[in-house]
């Protein structure tokens, strides 16, 4: 099944929550995100098995891989149960799914073993810092990164990898953790992978003049790490990967790799491969959307699977999103900031 721009779904992300207990200024701010903040309530949520029953229909069209979000999807009471629902589908070609699971690791160390039991595959872990005062200023809520570390130890050792580890950059704000984190997980056989900070939502007061471009992360590396680039590991990959090199200047596969994700600099629309299903069971075919499709009311009206199957189909036969591509265009055109739903809500 392709979209307007011949683009397959291969993709979806499920947010099973859009809850946190970080407020991280990227993403739930805490001067919007209060503790009268109206969440929503748990009858609007899917539950797992509504979940289950619309993952199994976009598996049928395609998707290959699912990863959970939230907010923080760990805050959500059994997700053990969903995991163990959805590892249960296969694709179409009677492979199981690539399962995962994007966490800032704060409850990890205590969830890694039965998340793996259940049948999750890996992880991919947030952490925007190693020192403790920086991580703590980010994530808002005086969290030491000393029990995220425990939490990716726990992981690793559960079998949950490759681990993926997800710094988000913002210039003025953590930028001198580039070279630390490299220097930590090099040859960790994790993958470290920087985020441009992006405009998602509207709460988190985005300035391009915040971004720090993926090109100046890598020149910083390589100038200490030197680093080789390496061919996209699947179609619609969102990072480009750089290999650390060899006294030779080959990758040195027992050192590993970086990626770094450019969707502000380089958007890579043209290739994007995604769909994410928001907590209550909006579709959205962008993470920079301002309105989703509803398939929660399909759901709820007991509509037959063949009726979701065709407005599943519709949506993304129609979809001609690439908002990274026109992000200067539209803000030259506009100068007024556009409405997005909330990376809390959607996931990353």
């Amino acid at each position: 099944m392709y979209d307007l721009r011949g683009r397959p779904l291969r993709d979806l992300r499920i947010s099973v929550t859009d809850r946190c207990n970080f407020r991280c200024n990227y993403c739930m701010p805490k001067e919007v995100f209060t503790k009268d903040y109206p969440y929503l309530p748990h009858s609007a949520l899917l539950s797992f098995e509504e979940i289950t029953r619309i993952a199994k229909i976009f598996v049928a069209h395609g998707v290959q891989k699912i990863r959970l979000t939230g907010g923080e999807p760990l805050l959500r009471k059994d997700i053990e149960r969903l995991i163990e629902q959805l590892a249960a589908l296969r694709t179409t070609d009677g492979q199981a799914l690539d399962l995962t699971l994007t966490t800032n690791g704060s409850l990890l160390a205590r969830k890694a073993s039965a998340l793996k039991a259940a049948g999750l595959q890996r992880v991919t872990v947030s952490l925007d810092g190693l020192d403790d005062a920086v991580f703590r200023r980010m994530n808002d809520v005086d969290f030491p990164v000393a029990d995220v570390l425990e939490g990716i130890e726990a992981a690793s050792a559960a079998g949950l990898g490759p681990i993926k580890i997800n710094m988000v950059v913002k210039r003025g704000t953590n930028e001198q953790e580039i070279l630390p984190m490299a220097r930590r997980f090099k040859g960790s056989g994790m993958v470290l992978r920087f985020i441009e900070y992006m405009d998602v939502g509207a709460t988190n007061g985005w300035r391009m003049t915040e971004v720090v471009p993926s090109e100046e992360v890598v020149k910083l590396i390589h100038a200490e790490l030197p680093l080789v680039p390496l061919e996209p590991s699947n179609p619609g990959e969102t990072a480009q990967r750089w290999g650390y090199a060899d006294a030779l200047g080959q990758h040195d596969l027992a050192m590993g790799e970086i990626g770094v994700i450019s969707s502000v600099t380089k958007a890579f629309c043209g290739d994007c491969n995604r769909a994410r299903l928001s907590t209550e069971g909006q579709l959205y075919t962008c993470l920079f959307a301002s309105q989703g499709h509803d398939l929660r009311s399909l759901i709820r009206a007991q509509a037959p699977d063949a009726d979701l199957s065709s407005a599943i189909t519709r949506i993304w036969q129609g979809r001609g999103d690439h908002y990274s591509e026109l992000r200067s265009a539209l803000a030259a055109d506009t100068g007024i900031p556009i409405r997005r739903v909330e990376m809390s809500y959607i996931g990353g």
